[in-house]
């Protein structure tokens, strides 16, 4: 019989608590790191459907969701680093790795850090190796692609990706997210009403929105330059059997990226999941559960 997640936290020895869902009692341990704008708690359904075959821990990255948010980050390297503090404290010695979204770059950068922890990685609908690019908006509210924000202030004052939903997390205004969610993420499929509640109140926990773009404009694991900061190359150093799960129909992460990301990791293959979005949870669970139980049968 299927049991509810525990919802648990761990003091870091860096003065961040990190809270965290533990469930299942398998002997295979999985870490699933969630992205921007979530927790764990939009793990909900994977949890369910995986908790008979694994020990499963998904962690509210700090400021997100339960987690303490004392010091703000800069860097997806960061979170990479609490989550390398956390695996410490749980005594996790060896397990794979599920990263969504901006989860994902957190996932490669742990994954390069601390090969001798990671028995397989999964990215789901990740950011690539260059990172996530914001582009200055013209007078109409469209990207100039060829101007790039490069700071944090700059960042901040965006006016149709950032600035908008800071003023929404502040006025909690969940009808915002409603619509932003709609448009991009649950475009041909949508939770529950209840399970939609509860994400909704989740998304709005959120305290370091513009320091997680930031984070991401500026990750580059790759060789070359991306236009903000010059690659550090560590994605040549994640060698663990990787699998880069792509919708096609994705409009937060096209699916180039994904194919970059099997392109350069040294070890990943990609699959496409047909008729899915940024949220295969919702889209395509089925077909998501089993491409990930086959990989990590392999």
């Amino acid at each position: 019989m299927m049991k509810p997640a525990i919802m648990k936290s761990v003091a870091l020895s860096n003065g961040e608590t990190i809270a965290y869902q533990e469930a299942g009692n398998g002997t295979e341990i999985l870490v699933l790191i969630h992205g921007n704008m979530t927790s764990s708690q939009h793990w909900d359904l994977v949890i369910e459907q995986l908790q008979d075959s694994y020990h499963i821990y998904a962690l509210d990255l700090r400021g997100f969701g339960f987690s303490t948010y004392h010091h703000p980050i800069d860097s997806l390297n960061e979170f990479a680093e609490d989550v390398k503090l956390f695996v410490d404290e749980l005594q996790l010695k060896k397990f794979s790795l599920v990263g969504w979204s901006m989860g994902g770059g957190v996932a490669m950068q742990f994954a390069a850090a601390y090969p001798m922890n990671v028995n397989k990685l999964i990215l789901v609908e990740s950011v690539g190796v260059k990172g996530y690019p914001i582009f200055k908006k013209d007078i109409n509210g469209q990207p100039i692609v060829s101007n790039l924000l490069k700071t944090k202030e700059e960042i901040a004052k965006d006016p149709v990706q950032i600035a908008p939903v800071v003023q929404a997390l502040k006025q909690k205004d969940k009808q915002y997210y409603r619509n932003i969610w709609n448009l991009l993420i649950y475009t041909h499929h949508q939770p529950s009403p209840d399970r939609y509640e509860k994400y909704l109140n989740d998304m709005l926990t959120q305290r370091n929105f513009v320091d997680v773009n930031y984070g991401l404009v500026t990750f580059n694991i790759s060789d070359e330059h991306n236009g903000v900061v010059a690659g550090n190359g560590d994605m040549n150093r994640i060698q663990v059997p990787t699998l880069v799960l792509q919708g096609n129909r994705d409009y937060v992460v096209p699916k180039v990226v994904g194919e970059e990301l099997a392109k350069h990791l040294p070890n990943a293959k990609l699959v496409v999941l047909e008729n899915c979005g940024h949220s295969p949870f919702i889209d395509c669970l089925e077909a998501f559960i089993n491409e990930v139980t086959e990989f990590l049968k392999e």
